[in-house]
């Protein structure tokens, strides 16, 4: 079996392309899987450093505005697309798999004018640009949600697997939770909130939850919070102008990234982040209550449509970007933490946009195609 996977950008893309690439390896170790990204994305580190080729081309989202910046990166794209098309011709694959971010456009048109089978995986609720334009150049459409069926018109085949992830719900016993919780530095007598934004975090979250701590407004509940690399020195440096020493707050832990993410989702009670689509799945998954902050300014408002998924069957709470303040997030923890019935129920909830054995499903369609 020969796969081009075409991935690039953010990690959202790019770790479901490597999940279905590491399946298709565990279930036909023969099989010859190479990755079709650009220079700029973070393929560049995430793909070599999983053992598997990348291949780079030119491709750029593109606007809808006339302007010389434009016209530049259309022109780079179509060369992206012979560039592709090259990369396909001598690699020769049995099919090639998108899984999201302006790549897909020329490589899996490449594909289809080369008469190679093709397949799209869309990770979102509400689908971008790329799988609405390639609906008809594509033999399989692959969706996370139940959401995203309806807004894709025009398909050959849409198939819900939902998506790979490499958080799964673990059911850890009383001492195993009490010591990751004791690891760092918080105990089992409040309620946990787990706040993080990303991997590079999010300013507006961030901000909101240095308001909590200057204010005391945490007093019924413990915090872990990660800032995110880049931004915890501006944290830092934002709560010693109030005397804060960031290392020694009661109840509340703040770090810059946590490298330990399956077991901390695991053990927390509430969960604030954005809204993307990995973490969207996570937290359904695990079964887990969520404040979701759906970031701004992203392609269709799509990370709205992903936290109304959620919200929906009543698992989560939204808040908006621009009306998150200290007070109605601490309120809206107090709702769920303080009323034990509404963070099971809400759990319970959350387990109902689940998915399992994403893996498993991809692969079937996969070799559904190929035969």
């Amino acid at each position: 079996m020969k796969v081009i996977i075409a991935a690039a950008g953010t990690a959202g893309h790019i770790n479901p392309g490597l999940a279905i690439a590491n399946k298709i390896k565990k279930e036909n170790k023969d099989a010859k899987i190479m990755f079709i990204g650009t220079t700029r994305g973070l393929e560049n580190d995430l793909v070599p450093r999983s053992g598997y080729e990348l291949k780079t081309i030119d491709a750029y989202g593109l606007s809808k505005k006339i302007s010389i910046d434009n016209f530049k990166k259309i022109c780079k794209t179509i060369k992206g697309y012979g560039e592709a098309k090259k990369i396909i011709k001598e690699f020769n694959p049995d099919i090639v798999i998108g899984t999201g971010g302006y790549i897909c456009g020329a490589t899996i048109t490449a594909a289809h004018n080369l008469k190679i089978p093709t397949m799209l995986h869309e990770s979102n609720a509400f689908p971008g640009k790329a799988v609405k334009m390639l609906a008809k150049k594509t033999n399989t459409i692959l969706v996370s949600f139940k959401d995203a069926i309806p807004r894709i018109n025009n398909a050959n085949n849409i198939v819900f697997t939902g998506t790979p992830v490499k958080i799964k719900k673990i059911e850890y016993n009383i001492n195993e939770k009490s010591k990751i919780i004791n690891d760092i530095g918080l105990n089992q007598l409040k309620p946990i909130v787990l706040v993080f934004g990303g991997s590079q975090g999010a300013k507006r979250i961030n901000e909101t939850i240095i308001e909590i701590i200057k204010n005391k407004m945490n007093k019924n509940y413990q915090i872990i919070w990660a800032t995110g690399p880049k931004q915890y020195d501006e944290v830092k440096e934002n709560l010693e102008k109030s005397n804060i020493n960031i290392n020694n707050i009661k109840d509340i832990k703040i770090i810059p990234y946590i490298y330990n993410m399956e077991e901390i989702m695991n053990c927390v009670d509430v969960i604030v982040a954005r809204s993307g689509a990995m973490t969207i799945i996570e937290i359904s998954n695990l079964g887990k209550p969520s404040i979701l902050v759906p970031l701004p300014n992203v392609s269709h408002n799509h990370q709205l449509y992903n936290a109304q998924v959620l919200e929906k069957v009543n698992a989560a709470k939204i808040i908006l970007d621009n009306e998150i303040k200290g007070e109605n997030l601490n309120n809206t923890i107090e709702q769920i933490v303080l009323n034990k019935k509404t963070m099971d129920k809400m759990g319970q909830n959350a387990l109902k946009v689940s998915t399992t054995n994403a893996e498993d499903k991809i692969y079937n369609e996969i070799k559904k195609i190929i035969k």
